[in-house]
């Protein structure tokens, strides 16, 4: 039972778990902020359901992804001690800026924006709201800038065999980072564009199907409204909203999205090519993108992998901004990584185990690396596709709404995935991408300033011992994704009367039952 294998498992199931829940904050929390800023402009009631509404499953899904991502900081004491020891003079103090600094103001803001309705006056309780939003996204960064020290390590030097930081700007200046911060903050704001989209169109769909908004013989809506649920005329303008800037936001962050995907893909080419020459299958040097390779289940030899479908000169464009400078492959690759960091893991039984003399592979899952790159842009290209779609369809003020179908409400909903797998898919292809190196080597920098994957491993820790962290902390994860789809699918169901329960109270009840807690707002 190798403890090295289920140490991996363990890392990426709860970090992808964890990473579902961070782009949905990011994203919609700064949505939920616009809506909020948008009421305090304009004193319109349906931004004011908008904010408390969205802001309610933006609250529950915040506290999933605190919950989920406190595993993650235990796992580098817990199972990859070595690789602690090694980064901890430059991984720990982002790490700490993030805990003390950002996440310290999120929190204290996000506690003031729960329990300051009614209690501060708008100005300054949205004021509230945007700082802990942008404390979030300070957050991100100091956790991407941590992450691009592994894939990019700059401002250290090795002292005693440890790379000690001596430029702190450096490192918080990290191209890498400055690259890779946009692009997942465009990922995030088209998860919240999709989740917007997904939950507006059934909400929109529902009240067709329940008979309160029809279609004239002009072929134009007609809003109706009831007392039922809050479902009136303004509870409409809520959905139809929310669709509409979903798809705007969700739209417009795809472009972002791509643009900086270019740049990030540029740069990687520089500082890990061999990543990118295995997610485009890229054997031997050449100009063309391949858009469809085929290969035996597992093959990690070039010989058997078949380019099926290649467009000329795009990957150079992709690499270069050219359609001739020729991409290295991964055959030329493999004899420069040899040549600089060795054929075999080191001999020494203490750090690598049983790995130690072994042959190294440089060559990264090449399936993974290849569909997760894919999926990425796959997944990404879907949602931007439903976005033009809600965009047309409701493309005239005063005549649209969604159609009656319900395959198409339902795929709605399912489309909410879409951004989320994009998003996952991209992480997983840029962390497996990196191996068999857990700090990915700086090919201008010290050849030294690396330690591979084998190496980051507790020593200390059985196979039995990660095999039953792994298999709990599966098991409370799967009830965890239970518990947060089941409260967003309740409240979501509940609308808008769910966060604004005194629409629909009656104002002559006694005064106990109408006595709201403001939590009722959080939960």
């Amino acid at each position: 039972m190798d403890p090295l294998e289920l140490a991996r498992w363990q890392f990426g199931i709860t970090t992808v778990y964890h990473f579902m829940m961070v782009p949905l904050t990011l994203g919609l929390g700064a949505v939920v902020a616009g809506f909020y800023i948008a009421y305090v402009r304009t004193k319109k009631h349906e931004y004011k359901r908008m904010t408390k509404f969205w802001g309610k499953l933006y609250l529950i899904n915040f506290i999933m992804g605190v919950a989920t991502g406190l595993v993650q900081e235990f796992q580098f004491g817990m199972a990859w001690s070595e690789y602690s020891r090694f980064v901890g003079d430059v991984f720990g103090a982002p790490l700490a800026m993030e805990g003390l600094l950002a996440f310290f103001v999120e929190s204290t803001f996000l506690g003031l924006f729960i329990f300051g309705w009614d209690k501060l006056a708008p100005k300054v309780h949205a004021a509230c709201l945007v700082i802990a939003v942008a404390a979030s996204w300070l957050s991100a960064y100091f956790i991407i800038v941590a992450n691009s020290w592994m894939q990019h390590p700059v401002g250290v030097e090795m002292i005693d065999g440890r790379p000690v930081m001596t430029d702190v700007w450096a490192v918080l200046t990290n191209n890498t980072a400055l690259v890779a911060y946009p692009h997942a903050i465009f990922g995030a704001l088209q998860v919240a564009g999709g989740f917007l989209v997904g939950i507006a169109w059934y909400k929109l769909w529902k009240r067709r199907r329940d008979g309160i908004d029809t279609i004239g013989e002009d072929g134009k809506v007609i809003v109706g409204e009831t007392t039922e649920g809050a479902r009136d005329k303004t509870d409409f303008n809520v959905w139809f909203k929310s669709l509409r800037i979903g798809a705007i936001v969700g739209f417009a962050a795809f472009i972002g999205t791509a643009l900086t995907g270019h740049h990030q893909a540029q740069l990687m080419i520089e500082q890990q090519p061999m990543k990118m020459a295995a997610a485009e299958a890229a054997c031997h040097d050449g100009t063309g993108f391949s858009v469809l390779s085929l290969s035996s289940p597992g093959a990690q030899n070039c010989d058997e992998v078949q380019a099926v479908i290649e467009i000329p000169g795009l990957l150079s464009f992709l690499a270069y901004n050219n359609f001739t400078t020729d991409v290295p492959g991964i055959t030329t690759l493999l004899p420069q990584y040899e040549e600089t960091f060795g054929t075999t893991i080191p001999d020494n039984p203490e750090l690598y185990g049983e790995r130690a003399g072994t042959e190294v592979e440089y060559l990264p899952l090449m399936e993974v690396t290849y569909y997760g790159f894919r999926g990425m842009i796959t997944f990404g290209g879907i949602s931007a596709l439903s976005f033009l779609y809600v965009l047309w369809v409701t493309r005239k003020k005063g005549e649209g709404t969604v159609p009656e179908a319900k395959w198409i409400s339902n795929l709605a909903i399912a489309g909410i995935l879409a951004p989320f797998g994009a998003n996952a898919t991209g992480w997983i292809f840029t962390e497996m991408g990196r191996q068999p190196f857990v700090v990915a080597p700086d090919p201008d920098g010290n050849p030294a300033i690396m330690m591979f994957t084998a190496a980051a491993v507790s020593p200390g820790v059985s196979g039995y011992e990660i095999l039953f962290s792994l298999i709990s902390l599966g098991l409370i994860y799967g009830i965890l994704m239970v518990v947060e789809v089941y409260l967003l699918a309740k409240y979501v169901k509940a609308g808008v009367a769910a966060a604004m329960p005194e629409l629909v109270e009656d104002p002559h009840d006694n005064d106990e039952k109408n006595d709201r807690d403001v939590l009722a707002f959080a939960y």
